[in-house]
C-alpha cells in the first residue's frame, strides 16, 4: 500500500518505521525544518549537543522507546542516571526523589508523610484499575487517601500548575499514571533527543520510506475510489491508499473537514493546555544539585524550573549552564502573546529568589519556544471521549497525544501510539 503520514514527530516516525518494514511505500510530511515534534532540539553555535526545545527525559519503565532504541541500534547512546527533583517550600528546595526524602520532608506532619508514601506505593505497586480511578477526581481522591496536608502542599500545586483553571476536573487515572510510570533514575541520549530522532529518521529512510521536511500538509481529500489525496503547498499532490495524521485534534479537523459531524464534535471536545518554555544559557550554576524544581505557581511566574546541566554535563554545551523556565497554560494566555524579552523580565526575579546571588549578567543567551497543543485535559471518565485511531472515513487514521490516555503524554507513549497506529493500518490490507 501507499501510505502518507502527516507529522515526523516520534509517533509519526515510529509508525513509518513499522509500516516501511512491512513493505509499504511510506512518505512522511513534516511542517518543521527538523523531525522530532515536541522532542525536537535546537543548537547554539557553542554547543556540541542540541538541546530539546521542551525539557525531556525518559524513565527506566519506558519499555516502548527502549525497545525501539534497541531495534534501530541506538542502545549505546541511551543512559540512565540519578537526578534530584525537589519541591519549593518555605523559600528553599526539598528533594522528594525517594522514600527517605519524603519521610524527611518538613512540609508534612510525620504521620502524613507516611500516609502520603503509602498512597503512592498503592498507586505504583498495587492497583492497575485505572478505569475505576477515572471515575473520581484527583483532588477528591488525594484529599481522602493522602490527607489534606499532602494534598494542599504537594498535589494541589501540581494540578494547578499542569491544568490551571481545570485542576478540579482532572481525574485520578491521570495522577495514577504519573506515579505508575516514574522511576528514580532518568534516561537521556548522547546527542540529546534530537540524536535519537535523527537515528530513527535514518532507520525509517533505510527501510525505504521518504521523509519530507518543511512540508506542511494543507488539505486531504478522499477520492471516489476511496484513496486519499494529500495537498502540500509548493509540491505535487500525492495520492495514497492510507493516510495517518499525527497531531492535534484541530489539525485533523482542518485537514479533513469532511469527517462526520459526530466525529468532528468529538474532536472539538478534546481540550488541551499549551506549553511556554524560556530557556536560558547562564554563565554560572543557578541551583546547587537540583535538576527539577517545582515551585508553587501562585508564588512564581512559571510551573517548573529545570536546570538541565545538573542532569547532563555542561561540557556538552560549551560550559553553559542551561535552565528551562516552563509552564502549561491555556492557549489564549498572555504568555503566548508576550515577546521573548517581556517574558524574560517576568521570569528573572524568580531566579534571584531561588539563588540570591543571581545577577542578570549571568544570562548569556535565551530562547523562547511555545506550543499550543502540549497537555491534554482529562476530565472524569475521559476514556469515553477519545476517538479511535481509525476514523469513520475508510483509509483515514489519527494518532495524537490525546490518545495515549490514561498515560501522560511523553516520548515513550508516542512510540507506543505510533506502533499501534501502524498495526491498525497493517490490518487493513
Amino acid at each position: 500500500m501507499k501510505i502518507a503520514i502527516v507529522g515526523a514527530g516520534i509517533a509519526g516516525l515510529s509508525a513509518a518505521y513499522d509500516l516501511a518494514r512491512s513493505g509499504h511505500e511510506v512518505t512522511v510530511f513534516e511542517a518543521d525544518q527538523v523531525a522530532g515534534g515536541l522532542a525536537a532540539g535546537f543548537r547554539d553555535e557553542r554547543w556540541d549537543w542540541p538541546l530539546e526545545r521542551f525539557y525531556h527525559h525518559i524513565f527506566q519503565t519506558d519499555a516502548a522507546i527502549i525497545k525501539l532504541t534497541e531495534e534501530i541500534g541506538f542502545t549505546r547512546e541511551l543512559f540512565f542516571r540519578s537526578a534530584v527533583t525537589a519541591q519549593w517550600w518555605q523559600d528553599r528546595p526539598y528533594a522528594l526523589d525517594g522514600v527517605l526524602p519524603v519521610l524527611r520532608f518538613p512540609g508534612l506532619p510525620p504521620l502524613d508523610r507516611v500516609r502520603f508514601g503509602m498512597a503512592i506505593a498503592y498507586l505504583k505497586y498495587v492497583t492497575n484499575n485505572w478505569r475505576q480511578l477515572e471515575g473520581t477526581t484527583a483532588a477528591s481522591w488525594t484529599r481522602r487517601w493522602m490527607g489534606k496536608p499532602a494534598y494542599t502542599t504537594l498535589i494541589r500545586p501540581l494540578l494547578e500548575g499542569k491544568f490551571g483553571p481545570h485542576a478540579d476536573e482532572v481525574n485520578m487515572a491521570w495522577l495514577w499514571s504519573r506515579f505508575k510510570a516514574r522511576s528514580f533514575k532518568l534516561g537521556y541520549f548522547q546527542g540529546g533527543f534530537q540524536g535519537f530522532v535523527d537515528a530513527l529518521q535514518k532507520a525509517v529512510e533505510a527501510k525505504g520510506a521518504r521523509v519530507h521536511l518543511n512540508a506542511a500538509a494543507s488539505a486531504a481529500h478522499q477520492l471516489e475510489d476511496g484513496r486519499w489525496e494529500l495537498i502540500t503547498p509548493g509540491a505535487p499532490a500525492i495520492t495514497v491508499d492510507q493516510l495517518l495524521v499525527t497531531g492535534s485534534p484541530q489539525l485533523l479537523s482542518r485537514l479533513a473537514p469532511q469527517l462526520p459531524a459526530s466525529y468532528l464534535g468529538q474532536l472539538k471536545q478534546l481540550r488541551s493546555m499549551g506549553a511556554v518554555v524560556l530557556t536560558l544559557a547562564l554563565r554560572q550554576k543557578l541551583l546547587d544539585t537540583v535538576y527539577w524544581l517545582m515551585p508553587p505557581k501562585g508564588e512564581f511566574p512559571f510551573l517548573a524550573l529545570v536546570e538541565h546541566t545538573n542532569f547532563i554535563g555542561a561540557e556538552h554545551y560549551g560550559g553553559d549552564r542551561l535552565v528551562y523556565c516552563g509552564d502549561y497554560l491555556e492557549p489564549d494566555h498572555e504568555y503566548f502573546r508576550l515577546s521573548e524579552d517581556e517574558l524574560l523580565e517576568r521570569f528573572l526575579p524568580a531566579l534571584k529568589r531561588v539563588n540570591p546571588a543571581f545577577e542578570r549578567s549571568w544570562v548569556r543567551a535565551h530562547w523562547l519556544h511555545r506550543e499550543p497543543y502540549a497537555q491534554p485535559i482529562v476530565p472524569l471518565n475521559h476514556s469515553r471521549n477519545i476517538p479511535p485511531i481509525t476514523t469513520p472515513l475508510r483509509g483515514l487514521h489519527w494518532a495524537s497525544m490525546s490518545q495515549v490516555y490514561p498515560w501522560d503524554r511523553g516520548t515513550n507513549f508516542a512510540v507506543e501510539l505510533g506502533r499501534r497506529a501502524a498495526a491498525e493500518i497493517n490490518a487493513e490490507r
